[in-house]
């Protein structure tokens, strides 16, 4: 974003969206004479009224609501579904605190319990940025694990481990880093 001393942040907003649209959502904005759209908010809800259908709008929340961690997503793999799916619905309306409460709630138990021994108990007692600041370590620290396996055995090994032993290394792990 672009700050200019002195000048309001909704004026620069309002200035630079027209140069975003094209055809008929830029004839529909220069449709609004005089200052009929005088704060960002405004013309934020107005387009988004004119061009998302209310019915997209619901599937989303619906998607949304009913997210879920796969039985093989890694937490950063979740992470990066979850945040998938509030991308692709904008118009969600779901707050901050909601959004983190739909996705702790569709992770799976053992992704719950590491989330509890990162945050040295429960992870509900937590302020929101807290919380928001652990969930990204986390992630971040999931993901370079899953990139940094440089070996791949081609055969099955006599000793593979159980998505609970693997749960158990990693919690080992973070509990090493913290």
């Amino acid at each position: 974003m672009v700050k200019i001393i002195g000048v309001p942040e909704d004026a620069i907003c309002l200035n630079l969206f027209s140069f975003s649209l094209a055809g008929e959502a830029k004839r529909w904005l220069h449709s609004f004479k005089g200052n009929n759209l005088r704060t960002w908010e405004e013309v934020v809800e107005k387009f988004l009224k004119k061009y998302f259908l209310e019915s997209k709008t619901i599937e989303g929340r619906v998607e949304i609501f009913s997210f879920h961690q796969f039985h093989d997503e890694s937490l950063s793999e979740a992470l990066d579904h979850f945040h998938g799916l509030l991308r692709k619905t904008l118009t969600h309306g779901f707050s901050e605190p909601i959004q983190l409460n739909i996705l702790i709630d569709g992770l799976r138990p053992h992704s719950k319990q590491l989330l509890d021994a990162f945050a040295g108990g429960k992870i509900i007692l937590k302020t929101l940025d807290e919380v928001m600041e652990l969930i990204e370590n986390m992630a971040t620290s999931d993901h370079a694990i899953l990139h940094d396996r440089a070996y791949t055995p081609t055969k099955k090994s006599l000793l593979e481990l159980t998505s609970q032993d693997r749960l158990l290394a990693q919690n080992k792990l973070l509990a090493k880093q913290i």
